[in-house]
Order: structure tokens, then C-alpha cells, then sequence
């Protein structure tokens, strides 16, 4: 079936298609490794900016404050992060990247680079680089 050119032409239609697609890998491919986005964005944190807050972290990883106890309730069973109570500010909470969520990491991280590799496999190595920068502005 052909759409009307109207909509195969329309940037923000297609951005919107390619990203509802990649999601969806990007999901699928996580949950074989028994983890989600949110599990990701907050180890990726972790490792990049060390020890945080709730807050911090949820500025930094842009989930909500609510949905990120429950995403740190699931990492703190699993031993990935560990909680303890901040020695300048005992209301609240220090999160810690363990060993173990280092290891998850590592694993997710080349989780990532074969869903990368599977949906960008139409491009090159120049037009992924191209889009990236231009994505990047568009979100700037």
C-alpha cells in the first residue's frame, strides 16, 4: 500500500515513525538482557557523574521524580545501586553505582551498539554521524 506523498514527505511525521521504530528495538533488545530504558539512563549516570541524589538524578536522566523511586527500588533488589543516606543532608538520599550494575553496564552498552547497528544499518557511517548532529540541534 502507498501513502499519499503528503505524509510520506513530512519530516516531523517520519521522525516521529522512525523513532516510535527504534524505541520499540531499543525495548526489545533490553528486555533480553532483563532491563528497561530507565534501568540504562540511570546506570549510564551513575558511571558518567558518580554518586547523586534522587533529584540530581532526575534532573540529569529527565525522569520523573515518582517513576525514578520505583526504577531505583528495582536496581537497589537487584544489587546495581545502593542507597544510603547523604552525610550533609540526612533527608536525603546518595545513590551509588555497585560492581555489579557496572557490569550491567557493560553488557547493556553492547545491548545497544547491535540495536544501533540494526536500525541505522540503512546508513553510513558519515549520513549516522550527519543525523546525529542534526538531531542534537533539533533537541538543543
Amino acid at each position: 500500500m502507498t501513502e499519499a506523498a503528503r505524509l510520506r514527505n513530512q519530516p516531523t511525521r517520519l521522525l516521529s515513525m522512525a523513532a516510535m521504530h527504534a524505541d520499540r528495538r531499543v525495548t526489545e533488545a533490553l528486555a533480553t538482557a532483563d532491563a528497561r530504558k530507565w534501568h540504562y539512563a540511570v546506570l549510564a549516570t551513575l558511571d558518567e557523574f558518580g554518586p547523586a541524589s534522587q533529584a540530581e538524578l532526575s534532573d540529569r536522566t529527565r525522569i520523573y521524580r515518582s517513576d525514578l523511586v520505583a526504577v531505583l527500588n528495582e536496581l537497589t533488589e537487584r544489587g546495581m545501586v545502593e542507597r544510603a543516606a547523604d552525610p550533609a543532608d540526612r533527608r536525603r538520599n546518595v545513590i551509588t553505582l555497585t560492581e555489579r550494575g557496572k557490569k550491567q553496564l557493560i553488557k547493556l552498552d553492547t545491548v545497544l551498539v547491535d540495536v544501533q547497528n540494526e536500525v541505522f544499518a540503512p546508513l553510513s557511517e558519515r549520513e549516522r554521524e550527519q543525523l546525529t548532529k542534526l538531531l542534537t540541534a533539533l533537541l538543543s
